[in-house]
């Protein structure tokens, strides 16, 4: 194998980590932000673990994270504004990067 050849197989390789990374990181905010919502609606143990799932899941409507913001934001009606929903799934998202991080 040339040098050329190993260094795209290593940016493949890199690539495909990265893009599992961050697809690991979505999916862990997602359950978090559905473990949050959970406790705003009242909801705890198996019902908050439930709801969370289905936070989870609803991020394979369409691509991106509109699909999830529009559950949780339809959820909870008037317990959270727009902004407060936005930094909380921003500030989750660093936070699941961090414990996945942990684990490696």
């Amino acid at each position: 194998m040339s040098t050329f050849d190993e260094r795209e197989s290593a940016f493949e390789n890199k690539f495909a980590h990265d893009a599992e990374m961050q697809f690991k990181a979505e999916a862990r905010r997602n359950k978090l932000l559905g473990l949050w919502v959970a406790e705003k609606l009242g909801k705890t143990g198996d019902d908050a673990a439930a709801y969370a799932t289905e936070v989870v899941k609803s991020d394979f409507e369409e691509a991106g994270h509109e699909d999830v913001y529009r559950k949780v934001a339809g959820d909870l009606g008037d317990k959270a504004s727009e902004e407060e929903i936005r930094a909380k799934m921003a500030a989750l998202l660093a936070e699941a990067k961090a414990q996945i991080m942990d684990e490696v």
